[in-house]
């Protein structure tokens, strides 16, 4: 296993190389002319739930998109003294894959300067709160709204400086309170939701929300999708050379050997930080194998519902990223199958009761993402425990953005956080975890 200075570089070249893959696919796409306008047309656009950047930039542009992104987030995991682990890889890919439908390089500004001020405030070094700058970043639509649409519902007047100061004030106060926030947010669910840091995001958005618009006497924009068309040549290319390339790079970290990871799949994720546990390797690796794993899923529920080949869009390539983020952190095949298991059990129950969300909806492909922070339940209490944490999940993921007005990347996982809230107590209360159940076997 690589030492912890050797593991920190080893992370930082992987998720550079990330960024990198990112803006080789904006040069390579088959729409690279429109590039630099893409670009511009996803910066100058509200970023709402949920909006497909796909759709508003093109496939060039998006990834362009995404690789600034990428490229910031990389710079400030290189300022002296920054210490690199899983929880910066989950940070990174959460905050890459909302590139491709809410965030982008002007938005997430004012969030980043929201966590420098809460470093300054607190007399740390600003190398302290970079994983918390990313997971800041929750609220990126929010600052959009602010800066080109505000007060409005539903005009864009474009930037003003009135808009800018709006959107700096309210993002630098949210980027300065999420640190504090966060850092209390175990503490309500007892780590049993890997997106901890859903809690201020939703929290603030909710109180803001109500602020900006219902307490001044605006209205809320409608909360709808904007979805470009699916584009599985795009998505499943991408995914396959990807997450193929992170088991190829995994397999030569961990000594040209799968070795260790049958034990990583085996591993609860409760509170779990694979990288110093079973080093940098196998790490990356799981978020290769797990990758594909999710595209698999993806393919094989569109193919049951008989359209294998839709609803493969940007939003569908942002949420992979977005699942695959605690890749390293608590997340893997073996603790996430039983809750794709209960989305697809509650999704087909719903529909024959009259419901109006298939199991292939866009609504429901992104809610499973975010049910996936929901593994440490599954890998602490049984496969059971997975399978209603993720139909409880799938009951209240399409009511929660209502609270938050869509301004909110992070719905899934605070309503994950719900979930874990009322499940976790009854779980404590009534049963007994694979490990104490183990335990009392010995005795």
């Amino acid at each position: 296993m690589a030492n912890s200075k050797d593991s920190g570089g080893i992370i930082r070249s992987f998720l550079a190389a990330s960024a990198l893959a990112c803006l080789i696919a904006a040069v390579l796409a088959p729409d690279r002319g429109n590039m630099l306008s893409g670009l511009m047309q996803i910066l100058m656009s509200p970023s709402q739930l949920t909006t497909d950047y796909f759709l508003i930039g093109g496939v060039s542009g998006t990834f362009f998109s995404v690789g600034l992104v990428g490229v910031i987030c990389v710079i400030m995991m290189y300022l002296p003294g920054t210490t690199v682990k899983g929880s910066t890889i989950a940070a990174y890919f959460l905050t890459m894959g909302f590139s491709f439908w809410g965030i982008n390089a002007l938005n997430m500004l004012p969030f980043v300067l929201g966590v420098f001020l809460h470093s300054l405030a607190r007399k740390q070094p600003f190398a302290n709160f970079v994983d918390l700058a990313m997971f800041a970043t929750a609220l990126c639509p929010l600052a959009s709204e602010l800066l080109l649409r505000y007060p409005s519902d539903a005009e864009i007047h474009g930037i003003t400086a009135g808009s800018v100061a709006l959107a700096v004030i309210v993002g630098a106060a949210v980027g300065f309170l999420t640190p504090a926030m966060a850092g209390h947010s175990p503490n309500v669910h007892k780590g049993y939701d890997l997106y901890s840091a859903a809690l201020p995001g939703g929290l603030l958005g909710f109180f803001l929300a109500a602020l900006l618009y219902k307490t001044a006497g605006y209205t809320v924009p409608a909360i709808e999708a904007h979805l470009g068309g699916s584009r599985p040549e795009v998505v499943w290319t991408f995914c396959i050379v990807f997450f193929g390339l992170c088991i190829a790079a995994g397999f030569r970290l961990n000594g040209n050997s799968f070795k260790g990871y049958g034990k990583l799949l085996q591993d609860t994720g409760h509170k779990a930080d694979f990288t110093a546990k079973y080093g940098p390797g196998l790490a990356i690796m799981n978020v290769g194998v797990y990758g594909l794993m999710i595209v698999a899923y993806y393919i094989f529920v569109n193919a049951i519902m008989g359209s294998a080949l839709n609803g493969f869009n940007g939003v569908t390539l942002g949420i992979v990223y977005c699942m695959v983020c605690f890749g390293a952190a608590g997340a893997h095949p073996g603790n996430v199958w039983p809750i794709m298991i209960g989305y697809i059990a509650a999704s087909f129950a719903a529909t024959a009761l009259g419901g109006p969300f298939a199991v292939n909806a866009q609504a429901i492909m992104v809610g499973l993402c975010f049910a996936s922070g929901l593994a440490p339940i599954a890998g602490a209490y049984g496969w059971w425990a997975g399978v209603l944490g993720g139909a409880m999940h799938y009951a209240l993921v399409t009511s929660v953005p209502a609270i938050h007005g869509g301004f909110c990347l992070y719905n899934g996982g605070f309503t994950a956080l719900l979930v874990a809230v009322i499940l976790v107590p009854q779980l404590e209360m009534f049963c007994k975890t694979k490990e104490q159940r183990l335990a009392g076997k010995k005795q």
